[in-house]
């Protein structure tokens, strides 16, 4: 199937539907994982996302109708989640399809990286947005670079546009030892947070290698194999660095 600009707006290429989701926003969640993503995070647990050819076409009404049937679990403290891959790449579709949840008063949330310019779209689509789900990759440029591929330069300007424009947020970062846990960048990171408007909740997730089988099953080499998962020690270390900063300010 083959579509035409003029179709964007009403197919989505679709990896899979979850529809009982518990870690993705408040409440339970319909979660759509949307299908492609221009980034090549090292640690990425769902490496058979990046393909924008794999997954399947599901139309907008399928999708808002499959949505519905949820309606009575997900309402009135949970709603849709849409990740990825990268979302924000079927950015036309998410408008059509927000329009619809909003217009049955669904809460609608995003998980993305924010690795995108702030296109007329991406505005129009943020206006409809109830939460979004910001995955800091590295508060380093460099760093960042040297992890996902690319630099931290378009997700710290989305940021700041959440925040100008009164956007709730929730900030998320993985926390992989021995690239995201040092001190000096948490530092850097609760300071960035600091000077955000909009940030509900910061989110610390640990690193885990149950998705390195994908990387293998499709050709690929896991970058990451001979580093170990984060445990709650892990996290709590890096969770005590932010607080303390916070008590600091």
């Amino acid at each position: 199937m083959k579509l035409e600009k003029e179709d964007l707006a009403y197919y989505a290429k679709v990896h899979s539907i979850e529809s009982f989701g518990t870690v993705d926003g408040p409440g339970i969640r319909f979660v759509l994982f949307l299908q492609g993503c221009h980034l090549q995070c090292k640690y990425c647990h769902n490496r058979d996302t990046w393909d924008i050819n794999g997954g399947s076409y599901r139309s907008l009404d399928e999708i808002f109708e499959k949505i519905l049937k949820y309606q009575n679990y997900i309402q009135p403290n949970g709603g849709v989640t849409v990740t990825g891959g990268e979302p924000l790449l079927q950015v036309h579709f998410l408008i059509s399809l927000f329009q619809k949840l909003k217009a049955v008063g669904i809460h609608t949330c995003i998980d993305t990286s924010g690795m995108v310019a702030i296109t007329k779209e991406i505005e129009t689509l943020l206006s409809l947005t109830d939460l979004v789900l910001l995955d800091i990759k590295h508060i380093d440029n460099e760093k960042c670079k040297a992890l996902v591929g690319v630099g931290n330069t378009l997700e710290l300007k989305f940021a700041r546009y959440l925040s100008d424009h009164g956007i709730a947020t929730w900030i998320r970062q993985v926390i992989v030892p021995g690239f995201t846990d040092d001190k000096e960048d948490l530092l850097k990171l609760k300071e960035f947070i600091a000077s955000l408007k909009t940030v509900e909740k910061v989110e610390l997730l640990p690193y885990h290698d149950m998705g390195a089988y994908k990387w293998k099953k499709l050709g690929g080499t896991y970058a990451l194999e001979n580093t170990r998962p984060a445990t709650s020690q892990d996290i709590a270390r890096c969770q005590a660095i932010l607080n303390a900063t916070t008590t600091a300010n």
